[in-house]
């Protein structure tokens, strides 16, 4: 547990008395009890069975070795597990991907398998190479390495000439109808009128095929001409829309790809593409979320179309199963979302008279590793360590079933981690200059502190305590209350680690009567009621230090008005409170030469400690040793109000 913030003193000794004759025998009765059980411990056990020894290299219970995931194994019991995490390279990864990353890697783990890492690079418009490079560094920083890094754009060729095979077994067909056309074709924006077929699904093979190369040589521009599958479009008794005749390629305008270059004009789609390259390298267990369970079906259905999966079997090709995603509420995922709070966005709003206001609204954070964000860059920012979110996912289970959970349980989780792994300082935010005016030059000294009192975490640290220490504003009081334990004009209060308290003498303001310094004396032989942190004020460490809230006022952000704007009206003000003038103690030095101070984005080496009576907190990476930031990661103890 976290050091309690204000620990009360006991009441003083009363007058001492002998113990009462009951007192006595009730000690003489547990005496008697206790001997009798150690003379019955001496004898010889005849009768007694021996202890079952505990079997060796048992492995701990996992949420791979029993549920959901052992059961999904158990399906298809492969020798040779083959998984993968194939990330879209348009984004940013957030929380809901660690446990993504976690399932895949950890699965083939688990089995003395292999995961790769494949990007699903279909679609060059949106993809960049800052967002290949950190979803490579994000699971190297949750401590997984791919097996291998392939990319879907490996397999064009291939994919190309499946899909012209599929077109010959009449499996799929050119369509040129609009989006419109389509989506009326599929039950209309309801999805629950007629279903029907256009002109083109009946069309030729040999004209299918004439029409897919015309697409591939360039003559239709983007949304002129699609490959649709010929699945149960017209099939009355197929509710499942996954089978109504999906696109399979289209036409991207914005045609330069980062590995092909300009070679291809069309560009296959998610559908047509993941199950294939799935059976293309050999994956045994494609394990994704529960969104794409109506894809189940179209996705065995394509690979049985050619020939890659036997029908009705898991013996051959790989086996697709869902598990329940990982949402987390108070904040949001969105990417197209979150762009909005990272570059700013131009809203507008029809009013009543039929003109259009717009609104500018500007940039909310200040990148998409903003530490009130929940993208794993802005996680790792933050100072949350990668193995204390692991861990998170593994308190939670796998299932099918749907996870949603509030901040405050995630926190509370680090907060677990953090409590035994991270060493203590003291940091002052908002510092107030006491002066010890009876504090002689022969009475300064140096303090050896451990970095845990509970010694959990090794090492220790010199603490210099000398005539002026900075106290934290909040613990002065110029007025006393019954309620208030730390230092007043007529209450004494205890310095951590310092063996005599201190009493406020004088205070000295400012031309606003703003508390600027307090005289303090030594209240040597007083017990105080508690104890407050503090920091030498000779050889204090200016800080700037961030303290982190809820991005937004409301509990369901995804809620708001995200067409007009209305969002930005919910934005918390105090999300992020900055402390220019903080101070700690010389032990962050000491941390500083143990640790990388500005690590690699694959790195947890981060810089972390508990602030006594504060918060944890982690250094920034962009610090340097004159300029040092912190963010807080989470608070000593959760806010009851959340």
């Amino acid at each position: 547990m976290a050091e309690s913030t204000e620990a009360t003193a006991s009441a003083p000794p009363a007058e001492e008395k002998g113990p009462s004759k009951r007192a006595l025998e009730k000690a003489a009765k547990k005496a008697a009890a206790k001997a009798k059980k150690a003379e019955h411990a001496l004898r010889p056990k005849e009768n007694s069975k021996p202890a079952a020894a505990k079997p060796a290299n048992v492995e701990p219970v996992s949420v791979f070795s029993e549920g959901w995931l052992n059961r999904v194994y158990h399906e298809k019991p492969a020798k040779d597990v083959r998984t993968r995490f194939p990330p879209e390279p348009n984004g940013y990864l957030h929380i809901g991907h660690c446990k993504a990353i976690a399932i895949n890697f950890g699965f083939a783990k688990y089995h003395k398998g292999v995961c790769l890492l494949r990007y699903d690079d279909t679609n060059p418009e949106k993809e960049e190479e800052k967002f290949f490079t950190s979803i490579l560094d994000i699971i190297k920083w949750l401590g997984f390495e791919p097996h291998d890094i392939t990319y879907s754009s490996d397999n064009f060729d291939k994919l190309y000439e499946l899909a012209e095979q599929l077109i010959e077994k009449d499996g799929a067909y050119v369509c040129h109808c609009s989006r419109e056309e389509v989506n009326m074709q599929r039950g209309g924006p309801d999805n629950r009128g007629p279903r029907y077929a256009c002109a083109h699904r009946t069309r030729p093979i040999a004209e299918s095929i004439a029409e897919f190369r015309a697409m591939r040589d360039g003559k239709y521009k983007a949304g002129e001409a699609y490959l649709r599958m010929k699945q149960s479009l017209t099939d009355p008794n197929e509710g499942n829309p996954q089978m109504w005749d999906l696109p399979a390629y289209r036409v991207i305008e914005k045609n330069h790809h980062h590995r092909t270059g300009e070679k291809w004009k069309i560009y296959p789609t998610y559908d047509f593409t993941h199950c294939i390259c799935d059976a293309l390298e050999g994956i045994t267990h494609s394990l994704c979320t529960t969104e794409f369970q109506q894809s189940r079906i179209s996705y065995d259905w394509l690979l049985e179309q050619l020939d890659m999966k036997v029908p009705k079997s898991e013996e051959k090709g790989p086996m697709q199963r869902e598990y329940g995603r990982l949402n987390l509420g108070g904040t949001i995922l969105s990417k197209r979302r979150i762009l909005m709070l990272v570059e700013g966005t131009t809203a507008e709003k029809k009013k009543e008279d039929g003109t259009v206001e717009k609104r500018s609204i500007p940039p909310s954070v200040r990148g998409w590793d903003d530490p009130r964000l929940y993208t794993l860059v802005a996680l790792r920012r933050r100072g949350i360590p990668a193995k204390a979110l692991l861990n998170f996912v593994e308190e939670l289970g796998v299932n099918d079933a749907l996870t949603e959970i509030q901040p405050p349980r995630l926190e509370a989780s680090i907060r677990k981690h953090l409590e035994r792994t991270v060493a203590r300082q003291m940091l002052v935010l908002d510092p107030i200059k006491v002066v010890i005016e009876d504090f002689a030059a022969e009475d300064d000294q140096e303090i050896t502190v451990p970095y845990d009192p509970k010694g959990a975490i090794p090492g220790e640290r010199k603490v210099k305590l000398g005539k002026e220490v900075y106290i934290d504003r909040t613990d002065f009081r110029e007025e006393d209350n019954k309620d208030f334990f730390r230092l007043t004009p007529a209450q004494i209060v205890g310095l951590y680690n310092v063996p005599f308290a201190i009493r406020a003498t004088a205070v000295l303001k400012d031309e606003n009567g703003k508390v600027t310094e307090v005289k303090a004396a030594k209240a040597a032989g007083e017990k105080p009621k508690t104890y407050i942190q503090w920091v030498d004020a000779a050889t204090a460490v200016p800080v700037k230090a961030r303290q982190y809230n809820s991005l937004f006022k409301s509990d369901s952000p995804n809620a708001l008005d995200w067409k007009t704007g209305g969002w930005a009206d919910d934005l918390n003000p105090e999300s992020e409170v900055i402390f220019e003038n903080a101070v700690i103690e010389t032990g962050i030095k000491g941390l500083m030469k143990q640790h990388t101070l500005n690590p690699s984005g694959s790195s947890d080496d981060l810089i972390r400690f508990q602030a006594l009576r504060t918060a944890y907190f982690c250094i920034d990476v962009d610090s340097t040793e004159d300029n040092i930031v912190l963010n807080q990661i989470v608070s000593l103890r959760e806010d009851k109000a959340k």
